[in-house]
């Protein structure tokens, strides 16, 4: 059994029968034939029966969004976005249904054109972190391409999905097509992974773990997809607005307790306005209100379990130089925000991805100097540059190694634009315009008009 504990309280939420290899086994059967039905449904009724689905999870929003608090330790607030991006990420891809067009192509004597079609069966593995809209990133465009999903979730975190499951079948897709596989990775995961009846892998996690899932696919020449970990740059330049850079850097790397592969941890400030930046920063992470994830006054909450808990504390060295913020004491798995001021640029915190709300700060002399240590880590998944020289701002965008930039800005993802790494933070790109294409194999067909 998997038990999912309340990470604010440490209190039982609720124990699910984890999968076994057997499970995985049946479910793939039970997909393969759902798949074979659904991708004969006519494009207009597959895309109206994913936007029902999009409705069913919108009259579920607030149960959705409070089973993710007790499950994951989320912000209510938080919650409700994450619950909502489901819906809305179903619905952009019912959009697409019926724009997953292919091409006609001119040759010497014939009609030449290429078909897209659904690979068949898709795993998706979630991970713990967001675990409600990174299980619809691969499962909404998968299903809307014509294929069967079948979800892993995180062993913390398995509830929403479920609950997702049932509202599928709710809003009336067959039987099969959208499965839940809760499990342990070393068991469900590579399950999944292994069987020869799964086309592809969607994963999302670590990146040792997501290499022995990318080794474990080459062995079967199966598709992949892997969004893996991230050690994002926050620069600053002196021409900015260094009051307004201060004030949004404590959320660029505290939302959801810092368990973001997409947190700027790794804070660059040009040296001329380095003090004035940290003046501006201490109060701003001081004054973060860290507690109880369904007050609505929350800032930040708990970390995911015991064991991250005791990863974080790991890269904060006692009596560390640091701007830190204020926890709860007692039960639940509790650590403040934190600023390391005074850490070398090779420092574990400096270019490991802690997964928690630490984050580092480095001065840098001038652009070039920028560029090289925004560019000193071996993930490359997404960053913020801020200046107000948009000059600076393409040249450094183009310098900086990461697959998703925000200029004065620290928004990383939204549902209608690709997401995805350089690097070691993995490869494929995943939401935007072209997520249903991922799902699909190109068949060309060429048809001789000769007499």
């Amino acid at each position: 059994m998997l038990h999912v504990l309340n990470p604010a309280t440490e209190e039982l939420v609720a124990t699910v029968e984890s999968a076994t290899r057997e499970d995985v086994d049946t479910a793939v059967v039970r997909a393969t034939g759902a798949q074979r039905a659904w991708a004969a449904v006519a494009p207009a009724d597959r895309a109206r029966l994913l936007r029902r689905f999009a409705g069913t999870v919108d009259q579920h929003l607030e149960e959705l969004a409070q089973l993710e608090v007790r499950e994951a330790g989320h912000l209510i607030g938080n919650a409700r976005w994450e619950a909502g991006n489901v819906r809305d990420l179903l619905e952009y891809a019912a959009g697409g249904v019926e724009r997953l067009t292919g091409r006609q192509i001119p040759v010497a004597g014939g009609l030449d054109v290429t078909l897209l079609e659904p690979l068949g069966v898709v795993g998706v593995i979630a991970p713990w972190n967001f675990p409600m809209p990174i299980a619809a990133w691969g499962t909404a465009p998968a299903l809307a391409a014509g294929n069967a999903v079948l979800l892993k979730p995180a062993e913390t975190t398995p509830l929403t999905a479920l609950r997702l499951a049932e509202l599928a079948l709710e809003a009336g897709l067959p039987e099969g097509l959208f499965q839940v596989l809760p499990g342990e990775g070393p068991v469900a995961g590579d399950a999944l992974v292994e069987h020869p009846g799964v086309a592809k892998i969607v994963f999302t996690g670590s990146a040792r773990v997501g290499k022995q899932v990318m080794a474990k696919c080459a062995e079967r020449v199966k598709r992949v997809t892997l969004e893996l970990g991230g050690k994002s740059p926050n620069i600053v330049f002196a021409d900015a607005d260094v009051e307004a850079a201060a004030l949004a850097t404590p959320m660029s790397f505290l939302d959801n307790s810092g368990q973001d592969c997409c947190a700027r941890t790794r804070i660059l400030v040009q040296r001329s306005v380095y003090e004035r930046y940290l003046e501006l920063l201490a109060p701003a992470i001081e004054s973060v209100v860290v507690g109880d994830p369904s007050d609505e006054k929350t800032q930040m909450g708990p970390l995911i379990s015991k064991s991250q808990l005791a990863r974080v504390r790991s890269y904060v060295p006692a009596g560390a130089s640091a701007i830190r913020g204020a926890s709860p004491e007692g039960a639940g798995f509790w650590f403040p925000p934190t600023v390391l001021t005074d850490t070398a640029p090779d420092a574990p915190a400096a270019v490991d991805e802690v997964f928690g709300p630490v984050a580092v700060v480095l001065p840098f002399e001038d652009e070039a100097d920028a560029v090289r240590l925004a560019n000193a880590t071996e993930y490359g998944l997404s960053g913020s540059i801020w200046t107000r020289d948009v000059g600076r701002a393409l040249r450094v965008s183009g310098a900086v190694r990461a697959g998703n930039l925000s200029v004065n800005s620290h928004a990383s993802v939204r549902y209608s634009t690709p997401f995805g790494g350089y690097k070691q933070s993995g490869f494929g790109r995943e939401l935007g315009p072209d997520a249903l294409a991922a799902f699909t194999e190109t068949k060309n067909v060429f048809i001789s008009t000769e007499a």
